[in-house]
């Protein structure tokens, strides 16, 4: 008699651990106790770097004994680290100097390159969850194998993120030996990889990405979660409907970042929400579109609409509005609703007065790409939402694309709030220590210099009109040119590099330009710009992450001149500009040479302001337009951060609404 056979049970669902920090959302008493704390941050940093030198000593103890083991037996001294690590998940200060000494030594026989002792300093801070402000050219790259890969021993996923695609390879597959050498794996995820190469990039112990390939892959993953993401809850949904399909996760969580140009991502680019979205098609809109942008155009600015050019905002006037519906009554039926033919006149002036091509947007292959008004890089396939960018397509005259749905959302500064672990590293993070505490948590720690700076910074230049500045621009690039000096003109757009290009032409200057219009010959053009009288126009993006070489007559002959043509909203883009010359020690000289019709004047200077300052130029005295300049300069930063202070209170209030009713961010 046989036994009855028991049916066969189904098989658990793998477990889903996605490890991330919930930020609890402040009240008004919490706001208010940030915003006073955040006063004190720039002491906290201060301490805080100071108690990081004590690394290089402690460092220092395991020199001779790394030094004199053969390259088999550091390999194998650096993987009995792990256990250690693993225990004290990379805090432990005796556990972290003896990672470091084996890094040092590692890369010094591996890459060619041992850390500087600041470089220490600079690692000792990452791994403490914190931004570490090094000046430009110290070797930032360098400095954060330290933090990832004492992070990675320890058994930690660590994210590097950077700023561009091309950083992201370069920075992996330059650090990969040395990776390699330590037994860790090391990913590149870059924004055109398939989902299962993305998913095996981030499989690895250190993953190099950007954070808008990051932020996306972040938001696609928490649309394969929904917003209760727990392991039980999924178990128990497998159980229920085990023939649902499931979909892969790419990420394995939030462990720990390491954020290049972390004022950049984390400050700058905070002002604009990520917006996960889906193309509709909307080719018969391109009539309702047209018809928009002709009716923008009979309409008179202060009577019928005013312009809030501080918020790049529209705003329509009860005149405007009664014309508006007097125009549209032979237009169809869609534009006998209020609410929507008022939201087409506004999305039409505001791409026609607001948006510039050159500035804000590049038409190229027939498609509008946004440029980065920080970096100025082409942003590609972003899109402007609520019909302005198919408005400023129609424009153009190019090819309308679809209107865009949003199926997910979420800002900068909520996303990588979410990390366990964070830690950033820049040149300027002075100016925004205080945000980036209130908002991140994050103290910024000064690295000291491995030599000391050279760069001799000359006595700014104002000219009351723009034609003005760029023939003394002009002539001091020719100057420089006629000795063999390298010259570096910084241009806050497209268009005003397109202008200097002209000015330089008009000159018989030779030069080469370098723009969002130019971004794949980034890395050769900026390469090249040390060698001798080498002319280079660069919009910001020369100011992020690449690296100019001098020739050696070059520094004979002074070095790198840097002339900045515009201030920008921000006083840190400045100083990065700045920081292109005079890097490790070497010679360099920074100038400004400015005009009162530049465009941070006719944006952020009051009329009052900007007569006196002419009145004072013509009359010879250029110290009060200094001052209305630095001034507007600073009106413009807090602006900016007034901005990025509402769009995370409308991002967590709206996550608020959606937690309510269940819907996934």
């Amino acid at each position: 008699m046989s036994e009855a056979s028991a049916p066969a049970r189904a098989p658990l669902p793998r477990p889903r651990i996605y490890p991330e920090r919930r930020w609890p959302r402040s009240g008004a008493l919490e706001r208010t106790a940030e915003a006073a704390a955040a006063r004190f941050a720039p002491a906290i940093g201060w301490l805080a770097g100071r108690g990081a030198g004590g690394v290089v000593e402690r460092v220092a103890a395991h020199e001779a004994e790394l030094r004199a083991l053969h390259d088999a037996e550091l390999r194998l001294r650096g993987r009995a680290l792990r256990e250690a690590l693993y225990r004290c998940r990379a805090r432990d200060p005796e556990a972290i100097a003896e990672a470091f000494a084996v890094i040092r030594e590692a890369s010094d026989r591996v890459l060619g390159m041992r850390h500087f002792d600041v470089q220490l300093i600079g690692g000792d801070i990452l791994l403490c969850g914190m931004v570490a402000e090094m000046d430009t050219g110290e070797g930032k790259t360098l400095t954060a194998t330290l933090a990832a890969a004492t992070a990675a021993l320890a058994g930690i996923p660590t994210h590097v993120v950077t700023v561009n695609d091309y950083l992201a390879r370069r920075d992996a597959d330059l650090m990969r030996p040395l990776y390699e050498f330590l037994g860790l794996r090391v990913g590149v995820v870059t924004q055109e990889m398939p989902p299962e190469q993305k998913a095996a990039a981030y499989a690895c112990d250190i993953a190099y990405c950007t954070n808008k390939t990051l932020a996306f892959d972040y938001l696609r993953d928490r649309l394969a979660l929904g917003r209760r993401s727990g392991d039980l809850r999924h178990k128990l949904a497998r159980l229920a409907a085990p023939a649902a399909p499931e979909r892969d996760l790419l990420l394995r969580g939030l462990h720990f970042a390491i954020v290049d140009e972390a004022d950049s991502i984390l400050i700058d680019e905070a002002r604009t929400p990520l917006i996960l979205s889906r193309e509709l098609p909307s080719t018969s809109e391109r009539e309702e579109f047209a018809h928009a942008l002709a009716l923008a155009e009979r309409m008179n600015e202060g009577r019928d609409f005013a312009i809030r050019f501080d918020e790049r905002r529209v705003e329509l006037t009860a005149s405007g509005r009664a014309l508006l519906a007097e125009l549209a009554q032979p237009l169809g039926s869609r534009w006998r609703m209020t609410a929507q033919r008022e939201e087409w006149a506004v999305q039409a002036i505001t791409a026609m007065r607001l948006f510039h091509r050159d500035e804000h947007y590049i038409v190229r292959g027939g498609k509008v790409e946004i440029v980065d008004e920080h970096t100025g890089r082409v942003m590609a396939d972003r899109f402007w939402s609520d019909g302005l960018h198919q408005m400023i397509e129609v424009k153009e005259g190019c090819a309308i694309s679809g209107v865009r749905a949003t199926i997910a959302r979420m800002t900068y500064q909520r996303f990588f709030r979410r990390y366990q672990r964070l830690a950033g590293m820049t040149g300027t993070a002075a100016e925004v220590a205080g945000e980036l505490w209130s908002v991140y948590r994050l103290a910024v720690a000064r690295v000291p210099t491995n030599r000391l700076s050279r760069r001799e910074l000359l006595a700014d230049r104002i000219f009351a009109t723009e034609a003005e500045k760029w023939r003394a621009v002009a002539e001091t690039i020719a100057e420089h040119h006629r000795r063999g000096a390298p010259v570096l003109l910084g241009a806050r757009s497209v268009a005003t590099s397109r202008r200097a290009s002209e000015a330089l032409a008009a000159a018989g200057l030779p030069h080469v330009v370098l723009n969002a219009a130019q971004d794949a010959a980034e890395a050769e053009i900026v390469a090249a710009a040390g060698r001798r009288g080498r002319i280079t126009v660069a919009t910001n993006m020369a100011g992020r992450g690449t690296d100019i070489k001098l020739d050696d007559d070059v520094i004979e002959l002074g070095g790198l001149h840097v002339i900045m043509s515009e201030l920008h909203d921000a006083r840190r883009i400045d100083r990065q500009l700045a920081g292109r010359c005079a890097r490790q020690g070497q010679r360099g000289s920074f100038q400004a040479i400015l005009s009162l019709e530049d465009a941070l004047t006719d944006t952020n200077a009051l009329p009052f302001e900007r007569y006196l300052m002419y009145v004072m130029i013509r009359a010879g005295w250029s110290w009060p337009a200094r001052l209305a300049l630095r001034t507007a300069q600073r009106r413009a930063e807090r602006l900016h951060a007034h901005m990025r202070h509402e769009l995370l209170d409308r991002d967590e209030t709206l996550d608020h609404a959606l937690a309510f009713t269940g819907k996934a961010e």
